[in-house]
């Protein structure tokens, strides 16, 4: 698998320079200045391109072109963004650039409701609450329904058991205060979904009421209709997919559950046999996320690998821990419920075989945030990293991937080198 990066453009503090000297290959990133819904110009892919290529990287996947709501939702103007999402597509793959990570996700892309929830170790992590998420639902949303949903929810079998999430959250709601609504919104909406989707930035000055609005669009629409209209954005890109020989890989619903009475329709195993089979074409295929797939307790990541594997187009290769109650937080790298040893031997072998890409980019994910003294060389609250997206702690886990690679690659007999060395 060829080892990538999720870079935030020009801006970003992580630079590529430091990217070369940590055995980075390939680069994930997109046109974060362009607004949504307006054509990526190949003036501006190329520029990009050939900054990436100047430090001896490739810009090896697009993540993310965004799939505006309308698009997800069927709204009236869903024919003409399709246009616009078509020559965004020619221009890549004119460029040089074929594989698109997206999601159809609606309104909320990925969520947690704790961004530096502490590890045994001092480090912190990404961790979701199902409490604290039902309070931002009820008393913060004030969705019309929500309690009543909540009231019903249940946890996968093995998890949660005897659990009252709306009780838990009625009782959490005693000590809440503005300043702690606040931190929730921001770690909810405006930290976790600004640098994502587009949809919410940290400018903007009432993204609740913003969040209603977003939520509004989709009333009435259901799991059954929100995979037609995944369906017909897929039939109508196929084409200048095949053209362009353009790899469109879906990613998983982060977390695999259905919150906010919004459907999620790529979150188990049969969701995804579904679009694939929806769609029957090559270039129509997945992001194999094993940390938003291993959060649902019902998902067998590892077989999940082994089936899948042939329609894959790109790989993020973390792991969640889901704790008894049914909440869950990123795990190590080594560890949790994703197996990623295991995920390396079927996806590096399935890759090695042609069965997949030959060149399978891979990517770290959501590594552990470090933690010092303020201004010590760990403290990484300093760094201006996104959620999730820490320099030390992606480099750790990186190291613990590229030395399972290397294992896997001798046990499989595929020569292993670690690029920047002199062997």
């Amino acid at each position: 698998m060829e080892r990538t990066w999720r870079w935030f453009g020009k801006k970003d503090k992580i630079t590529l320079a430091m990217l070369r000297q940590i055995g980075v290959e390939g680069i994930v990133t997109a046109l974060h200045d362009v607004p949504l819904g307006q054509v990526w110009t190949r003036e501006k892919i190329r520029d990009l391109r050939e900054y990436i290529e100047s430090f001896g990287m490739r810009w090896s996947v697009v993540e993310s072109l965004p799939v505006v709501e309308t698009i997800k939702y069927g709204g009236p103007d869903r024919d003409e963004q399709i246009e616009v999402y078509k020559e965004s597509l020619r221009n890549l793959a004119a460029e040089g650039i074929h594989c698109i990570c997206y999601n159809f996700m609606p309104v909320l892309d990925w969520a947690r409701t704790d961004l530096l929830h502490q590890n045994p170790n001092g480090s912190t992590n990404l961790y979701f609450n199902y409490a604290e998420f039902a309070y931002f639902d009820i008393y913060i949303l004030k969705r019309e329904g929500a309690r009543e949903e909540w009231a019903a929810f249940k946890f996968p079998e093995g998890v949660g058991e005897g659990r009252n999430v709306l009780a838990e959250c009625d009782e959490l709601a005693k000590t809440m205060t503005p300043e702690k609504d606040h931190k929730l919104v921001e770690n909810i909406v405006i930290k976790t979904q600004g640098f994502v989707s587009g949809n919410f930035s940290e400018n903007d000055e009432a993204p609740v009421q913003k969040f209603r609005e977003f939520l509004d669009l989709y009333k009435g629409i259901d799991k059954r209709q929100l995979r037609e209209n995944m369906k017909y954005f897929l039939e109508a890109i196929m084409p200048i997919c095949e053209e362009c020989d353009m790899n469109m890989c879906v990613h998983p619903d982060d977390p695999p559950i259905e919150i906010l009475g919004l459907p999620r329709i790529v979150r188990t195993a049969d969701d995804i046999r579904w679009f694939l089979n929806a769609v029957p074409n090559k270039h129509n295929g997945l992001t194999f996320c094993a940390g938003s797939l291993s959060a649902g307790a019902y998902n067998n990541v590892v077989e999940m690998a082994r089936e899948f594997a042939p329609r894959t187009h790109f790989v993020h290769l973390r792991s969640c821990h889901i704790f008894p109650s049914g909440d869950f937080t990123e795990a190590s790298h080594l560890g949790g419920r994703a197996d990623l040893i295991e995920l390396c031997r079927i996806l590096e072998k399935a890759s090695s075989e042609g069965i997949c890409n030959p060149r399978l980019p891979m990517r770290v994910d959501h590594g552990m945030t470090f933690t010092d003294e303020p201004g010590g060389i760990m403290d990484e609250s300093s760094h201006g990293h996104n959620a999730g997206y820490t320099l030390l702690g992606r480099m750790f886990a990186l190291g613990q991937v590229q030395g399972i690679l290397a294992t896997v690659d001798r046990e499989l007999g595929i020569e292993y080198k670690q690029p920047g060395f002199f062997d």
